[in-house]
């Protein structure tokens, strides 16, 4: 059956990425924006743009009408509840018939990180609203490894304050792969999944596998928790997310996210990524 799926975050990556798995399928998609202009890029591939702002409610009711599908996806930030609850009370007033959300691994009003409490209200709220929902609660994204991509190439070193904690991280596209999945096929209503890679791995592992991408040594270089902080504040990111990084490191050097499900693989019938194959695909960011 043919859907209208709006796609809210419709320009960062996961959101994006599901456009690019929906992209020349049968149903219509319609992507949020604040800024037309922005999103030029979108319209080009064929998506139908629909301007409102999840921070201003009142305009997101033409925004929405007559949509069969809605992903909510709300940037980390201290509104992020407010952008979510603004999103599903307009998915609700359109008569949505399914709405999927991006959450976070780990989302519980006792979650040590300040994000998954977070998520936890709008999870509550999106469960709680009568609507068919799906919650998608994802790992650490692989990509995330990114950040150390400088250090890597320039000194074959990697620097978090993870300790010798282990996490069954994810590959972002695999998350996107995810949801355009359960976007588009019936029989995930009310359903919650966990989102991981294939392994939980340790970030020496993760060293040994850039290493074994680019052909030269790299070393995981364990830092303080407030060196990472004052890495993270040097690189212009706002001390509201720097604590939420914080959160996260502190949690995960206690191996809070030792964990792997097998969610993706029951329901897409594939394995995720593993940390290899992400270090293959993405080599040249890391000095090959």
């Amino acid at each position: 059956m043919t859907k209208t799926i709006l796609i809210t975050g419709a320009t960062g990556n996961i959101s994006s990425g599901i456009i690019t798995q929906l992209k020349g399928s049968e149903h219509r998609l319609q992507a949020l924006v604040r800024n037309p202009e922005k999103a030029q890029d979108l319209k080009r591939q064929g998506v139908e743009l629909r301007v409102g702002d999840l921070e201003k409610p009142w305009t997101l009711g033409s925004a929405f009408a007559g949509v069969d599908t809605v992903w909510i996806l709300a940037p980390p930030g201290p509104r992020a509840p407010e952008q979510c609850s603004n999103a599903l009370w307009a998915a609700r007033q359109a008569g949505a018939r399914h709405v999927v959300r991006l959450s976070a691994i780990g989302a519980s009003h006792t979650a040590p990180t300040i994000n998954s409490r977070l998520h936890a209200l709008s999870d509550a709220e999106l469960a709680a609203s009568g609507i068919p929902f799906t919650i998608l609660k994802p790992h650490y994204f692989m990509q995330n490894l990114l950040m150390a991509a400088q250090s890597i190439a320039q000194q074959g070193a990697m620097y978090f304050a993870l300790a010798d904690g282990k996490m069954g991280l994810i590959d972002s596209r695999d998350i996107s792969e995810f949801a355009a999945h359960v976007l588009t096929n019936a029989g995930h209503e009310g359903k919650t999944y966990t989102l991981t890679g294939p392994a939980s791995v340790s970030m020496h592992q993760i060293a040994a596998a850039i290493s074994e991408a680019i052909g030269k040594t790299v070393t995981y270089v364990p830092v303080t928790a407030e060196a990472e902080r004052q890495t993270i504040l040097q690189m212009g990111i706002d001390e509201w997310m720097a604590n939420l990084l914080g959160d996260y490191s502190a949690a995960y050097s206690l191996n809070w996210g030792d964990l792997v499900t097998d969610d993706f693989q029951r329901v897409t019938g594939k394995s995720p990524r593993s940390i290899a194959q992400f270090a293959k695909d993405f080599a040249g960011a890391f000095g090959k």
